[in-house]
């Protein structure tokens, strides 16, 4: 994924700059694909690593090159139309960019609509820093929580109270959310031991803390939450999840306040990486606790989605 996040914008800037459309027709379709494409590329992908000013700087490169191919194009005099196969095959790629870029991008927006019209309001459940939102939303495009909501698959009906879960890594110096080696150590990845703090007053309903963090990318498919903490506030459950071990501060029927520590984020369960997972659902039972209804939430007034920072201040 990072070699398509860098060679694919490079393409469309050489593309754009070298070899422009022949036509006006052409030159405007190839315009139009290459920047609905980077559009598309800056909501749907997940800028961690790369971070996101690395599009930011291919997006002003493709600028600078549509400003040159515009320019030339003056002095050249080109005609309106194109002729020939690469003259048209240039405003065929470019209208079939034009095509992918703006349809995925109508669905990365629409996902920063919540479904439904009841949602929850939360406050950060975690301490002082920046962080950079993983996955959310109301679109399994920019949210792979909401492949749960398929009941095609019967196995999913045991985790569906996550299908609208928000996935929030760390950010280190240059805006990185993991470092470019990629190491197995969980201690090593930005958001590793962060503290995680109740986003509701409540009622603690289970807490788990003693099973290990994971070696990065392994993953427990059986223990999925991991080390958690489950509040019951005002009727809602809200799930937090994939805690540091031995991390977890609160037991079982504890009353918390808003802000109150629940542990630190790690690296348990089903987690490819160092991450909070959070979500909120109508209450589940004993033996399937993520089971209940999902339901849309937000944290400090903003519905999250992919590439969203969330910042929170000391």
């Amino acid at each position: 994924m990072i070699t398509v996040q860098l060679v694919v914008p490079a393409a469309l800037v050489l593309w754009i700059a070298f070899f422009p459309g022949a036509s006006w027709l052409g030159l405007c379709a190839q315009v139009l694909g290459t920047g609905l494409a980077f559009f598309a590329m800056s909501q749907v992908m997940l800028w961690g690593l790369p971070p996101r000013w690395v599009l930011h700087v291919f997006a002003a490169l493709w600028a600078i090159g549509v400003v040159w191919a515009g320019a030339a194009a003056l002095r050249a005099g080109l005609p309106v139309m194109p002729s020939g196969w690469s003259g048209w095959g240039t405003g065929a790629i470019g209208l079939i960019l034009a095509a992918a870029g703006g349809a995925l991008s109508l669905q990365a927006m629409a996902s920063s609509t919540p479904p439904g019209s009841r949602v929850i309001d939360l406050s950060s459940p975690l301490g002082p820093g920046a962080y950079l939102v993983a996955h959310g939303g109301s679109r399994e495009l920019t949210n792979v929580h909401l492949k749960t909501l398929d009941q095609d698959v019967p196995r999913f009906a045991n985790w569906r109270g996550q299908s609208y879960a928000v996935d929030i890594l760390g950010r280190a110096a240059l805006g990185v959310s993991r470092p470019l080696s990629n190491p197995s150590d969980p201690a090593a990845y930005p958001i590793f031991d962060a503290p995680v703090v109740a986003p509701c007053a409540g009622r603690v309903i289970a807490a788990e803390g003693a099973l290990p963090d994971m070696l990065v990318p392994e993953m427990d498919r059986v223990r999925k939450l991991g080390n958690h903490v489950i509040l019951e506030c005002d009727g809602v459950w809200v799930v937090v999840a994939h805690l540091r071990r031995g991390s977890v501060r609160v037991v079982a029927g504890e009353p918390v306040a808003q802000g109150a520590p629940l542990g630190k984020v790690g690296n348990s369960g089903n987690s490819s990486e160092p991450h909070l997972h959070l979500h909120v659902q109508t209450p589940g039972r004993a033996d399937t606790p993520i089971a209940g209804a999902p339901i849309p939430f937000r944290v400090d007034g903003r519905y999250l989605v992919r590439n969203d920072i969330l910042l929170v201040a000391s």
